[in-house]
């Protein structure tokens, strides 16, 4: 059992070492540090080769990726029910994997219906294709669904699916590739995030039949495109973080909010900034002001906010409007 500090998940699973960048959301992945750290557990089981290591310049993927086989059966021997975030320390849809490691990551997953398991992946390009491969619907089942587990629903009723979005550029390009495939329910993870998002284009076109989804009271009589169930938001961590700025997530509560979408503010990063003299200045006791200096921000009307959580994960530093943790009906 691999359990976490993780806000929105109890366990970890991670059946698959190494990972590559992809882009600016990868510039600071605390997996590819922890992956650079010399242990016999950050090489190879079967050609000792590292899956990172650490340069001048920092820590940096080697490219090796690969499925470990004895770390796939370790949901199934967890009786109480949980929350799982699949591969946190890489991407179960990396191109290195081949379809049958990832047929048999879902197959442990059919096998466990008591868990929910949470995929973020930054390579939703994959996903399209690869569930396409399964299909159920035909008169005989694919023999890559029997390999998964014969006779389950399909989509898996206790896996969502996920996009790890860093602002409007890669919302654009991930965002629509989730929706084009089946999951029990599609959340994006806004972390960190690094400029402002608009998600109106995949939020619900109808919040109140949003808010009362999977209620038999009030069931859903007419269609609607797939939309994001979930979204989680927050700002970067540890070394080299880079500046989140507090309207970006209150503008995502608000979206939320107005679409009837759960939304999950995880943490508000090591670098939070305001506006001088915004009503946030005085909501928080105890925050720490700091004129702030940044080539890649000239607006001087901006602080920094010293928080005393060095990741900015404590709910009670927060203003009580972002003291937002929701999870999906």
């Amino acid at each position: 059992m691999s359990k976490t500090s993780i806000e929105w998940c109890t366990d970890t699973w991670n059946p698959v070492r190494g990972c590559s960048r992809v882009s600016e959301g990868c510039r600071n992945c605390y997996a590819e540090r922890m992956a650079a750290r010399n242990l016999p557990e950050m090489r190879s089981p079967t050609t000792g080769n590292p899956f990172a290591v650490r340069g001048s310049d920092g820590p940096h993927w080697t490219g090796v990726v690969e499925l470990i086989p004895e770390k796939l059966d370790e949901p199934l021997h967890w009786r109480k029910p949980r929350r799982v975030f699949v591969n946190s320390m890489s991407d179960l849809f990396h191109e290195a994997l081949r379809d049958e490691a990832i047929d048999r990551m879902f197959g442990v997953m059919a096998q466990a219906p008591q868990h929910t398991f949470q995929i973020l992946t930054k390579r939703p390009e994959r996903m399209p294709g690869w569930f396409k491969g399964i299909d159920p619907d035909q008169a005989r089942m694919s023999s890559r669904l029997l390999r998964i587990a014969a006779g389950v629903p399909w989509p898996l009723p206790n896996v969502w699916l996920g996009v790890s979005v860093e602002d409007q550029a890669t919302a654009d390009e991930r965002i629509p590739l989730l929706l084009q495939t089946p999951a029990a329910k599609r959340f994006i993870s806004l972390e960190p995030q690094l400029a402002p998002v608009d998600l109106a284009a995949w939020l619900p076109i109808c919040a109140d039949c949003n808010r009362h989804r999977g209620k038999p009271t009030a069931p859903i009589t007419h269609h609607h495109p797939p939309a994001l169930d979930w979204v989680i938001v927050g700002g970067e961590s540890g070394p080299g973080a880079r500046p989140f700025d507090v309207e970006w997530a209150r503008s995502t509560v608000r979206q939320c909010r107005e679409a009837g979408v759960a939304c999950f503010v995880k943490q508000l990063g090591a670098r939070l900034i305001t506006y001088v003299g915004g009503e946030d200045m005085e909501l928080v006791a105890g925050w720490k002001h700091r004129r702030w200096h940044d080539p890649e921000f000239t607006d001087q009307r901006r602080q920094e906010i010293g928080l005393r959580s060095s990741k900015g994960g404590d709910m009670a530093e927060w203003p009580a409007d972002l003291r937002v943790r929701e999870f999906p009906a």
